[in-house]
């Protein structure tokens, strides 16, 4: 009703119906990227290139820059440019080999390049260094890979997860979202309440963050009880 009168209210002041709903779809847009976070953002890909491209600026420069390197891998695998991530995580091995950050971000690259067995090595390097890297994110990642190829592998990787008490709402999303591809529906339930569980229990710096993963949750067991 609100956005009815809201939309009304705009026709009045702009004179034109079309213009007030392009104004009321982008102040929509607006409110749900401040406070929920669903919709994709806009900008981020405009934000990411630019970055990616001062980064490479930058390698031209100074070509042995191991820090800008490995950003410019992240922003890679952000975008779903594997290859080129790969490629530029491969360049910093030598310096990077004791990084559990460095073994992830390789471990996606290869898994999104389909190669889930070396994908797999460098997400277990990963893991061997520090098992709670990326709030233990490596665990269903994996457990993602071997959803369809080896169940049982795949429930391995998600009990590994959970022994480690993660607080992070994505991480529980997740492993909802694998239970639910193995058919463990009531598993994935209870993945996605205990995302919002952990949800209630952040800071309020964190919520904001967090908010869409705890969303999706909800909407998700929502679904699931019609």
């Amino acid at each position: 009703m609100k956005t009815f009168f809201l939309f009304g209210l705009l026709w009045a002041l702009l004179g034109n119906p079309f213009v007030a709903l392009l104004v009321l779809l982008i102040v929509l847009y607006l409110l749900e990227r401040r406070f929920i976070g669903l919709t994709p953002s806009l900008v981020r890909p405009f934000r990411r290139r630019s970055a990616a491209a001062k980064l490479k600026r930058q390698l031209a420069v100074n070509p042995h820059d191991v820090s800008a390197k490995s950003e410019l891998a992240h922003l890679h695998i952000e975008a779903k440019k594997f290859r080129e991530a790969r490629e530029v995580l491969l360049g910093i091995e030598r310096q990077m080999e004791h990084s559990a950050e460095y073994w992830s971000d390789l471990g996606l690259a290869e898994l999104g390049l389909g190669q889930i067995e070396q994908g797999e090595k460098a997400m277990l390097k990963a893991l061997d260094i520090s098992p709670r890297v990326k709030y233990g994110l490596p665990y269903l990642r994996l457990a993602e890979a071997y959803a369809d190829r080896d169940a049982e592998k795949a429930l391995d990787y998600l009990r590994q997860f959970q022994e480690i008490h993660s607080s992070s709402c994505e991480a529980y999303f997740r492993l909802g979202s694998v239970y639910a591809r193995l058919g463990r529906e009531e598993q994935a339930r209870q993945a996605n309440r205990e995302c919002l569980d952990i949800y209630r229990t952040l800071p309020k710096y964190m919520k904001r963050r967090e908010r869409k993963w705890a969303l999706r949750s909800w909407l998700r067991n929502r679904q699931g009880a019609i």
